[in-house]
C-alpha cells in the first residue's frame, strides 16, 4: 500500500500502527471530552494536542461537530469558529500531522488554510458534493468512512448513551465494502490519487452492537480493497454495551478492540486516550508484525 509523507511525518503502511489523536472541540461529545464545555477550551485544547504529542499520537484529529447517535448539526460557520482557532494554534505548538474531522468542504478548506494536512470525512464524501474535488484540488489525502447513520435508528439510555438498532444489511461485510468503494470511486473521480485514500469501516456509524461486533473481528475483510484502514472503536457505545460500562469506564475494553483490529489489519487506530492505546498498538505490533509470524 506503500507510503505517504504528512508535513514531516512519512507514513509507511504495514510497518506499524499509527495513532491518531482525537480532539473534540464540542460541547457534547459522546465520550464526555468535548472542549467546549470548559470556558477554558482553547488553552485545552492546544494543551491535549501537546500531551498527546507527547504520549505518542503521530497525527491529531480535530473535529467540532459531535457524531454521536442523535447529536444536533452544527452549522458551517459555528463549526469553523470551534475548529480553525485550534488548528492554528497547534500547529504553532507541535509538528504533528492535523486532520480536519468534518464533512462540510467549506470547513475543510478553511481548516487546510489554517495548515491542516488531511481530512476525515464522516460521510465518506457523499454528503458534500464539493468534498471530493476540494480533496484533489488540494493534494491531500482522505479518510473515507462508511455511514448509514439514520436518527429514527438511535435510541438513548441515560448511563450508556446513544446507539442504533433496526439497522438492516443484506450482508454486513460486502454491503460496507460496496458501499466503501463508492466513495473511493468519488474520490477518484475526482482526482484523487490512489496512495492518498485512507478507509474506514464505520464502526458504530448505523450499526448495531452486533454488527459492530462482527465488523471489529472481521475488519481483514476490508484489506481487499487494497487502502491503509482507520479503526475508530474508541469509548464506543458498542463497547459500553457490552460490558454495561459509561463511556468514562471503558478504556480497557477499547484497549481489547484496539489490540484485535491491530491484529486483523488496522493501519491507524482514531483514539481518546493516546498513552495507553500507544503502549497497546506497540505490543500488539511486536506481537503481529514480527517476521516469521505463525512460524514455530
Amino acid at each position: 500500500m506503500g507510503r505517504i509523507e504528512l508535513g514531516s511525518t512519512l507514513f509507511e503502511w504495514g510497518s506499524r500502527t499509527y495513532i491518531m489523536g482525537i480532539i473534540n472541540v464540542t460541547p457534547d461529545s459522546f465520550s464526555g471530552d468535548g472542549l467546549l464545555s470548559d470556558q477554558s477550551w482553547m488553552r485545552n485544547a492546544v494543551e491535549q494536542g501537546v500531551r498527546f504529542a507527547q504520549e505518542g499520537a503521530h497525527l491529531l484529529d480535530v473535529g467540532g461537530e459531535s457524531t454521536r447517535p442523535g447529536a444536533e448539526p452544527v452549522d458551517l460557520e459555528a463549526e469553523l469558529k470551534r475548529v480553525i482557532p485550534v488548528i492554528e494554534a497547534l500547529r504553532r505548538e507541535i509538528d504533528l500531522p492535523i486532520s480536519i474531522d468534518t464533512y462540510k468542504a467549506g470547513v475543510a478548506e478553511a481548516a487546510l488554510d489554517a495548515g491542516a494536512h488531511l481530512v476525515n470525512d464522516v460521510w465518506g464524501l457523499q454528503m458534500d458534493p464539493d468534498m471530493a474535488g476540494l480533496c484533489a484540488q488540494r493534494g491531500v489525502p482522505v479518510i473515507v468512512m462508511h455511514n448509514r447513520s439514520r436518527p429514527r435508528n438511535a435510541v438513548q439510555e441515560a448511563r450508556l448513551g446513544g446507539m442504533y438498532v433496526g439497522t438492516v444489511y443484506d450482508d454486513l461485510l460486502a454491503d460496507i465494502a460496496r458501499e466503501l468503494q463508492i466513495s473511493i470511486n468519488l474520490a477518484k473521480a475526482a482526482g484523487v490519487p490512489d496512495e492518498h485514500i485512507i478507509i474506514d469501516p464505520g464502526i458504530g456509524f448505523g450499526k448495531t452492537i452486533e454488527q459492530n461486533l462482527t465488523l471489529l473481528n472481521r475488519l481483514d475483510y476490508f484489506k481487499a480493497l487494497g487502502y491503509p484502514i482507520l479503526l475508530g472503536t474508541s469509548n464506543k457505545s458498542f463497547i459500553g454495551y457490552t460490558l454495561d460500562m459509561p463511556p468514562e469506564d471503558r478504556l480497557e475494553g477499547t484497549a481489547a478492540t484496539v489490540a484485535i483490529g491491530i491484529d486483523r489489519g488496522a493501519d491507524i487506530v482514531r483514539v481518546h486516550h493516546v498513552k495507553e492505546m500507544s503502549r497497546i498498538a506497540r505490543m500488539t505490533d511486536a506481537i503481529v508484525r514480527r517476521e516469521g509470524r505463525g512460524q514455530d
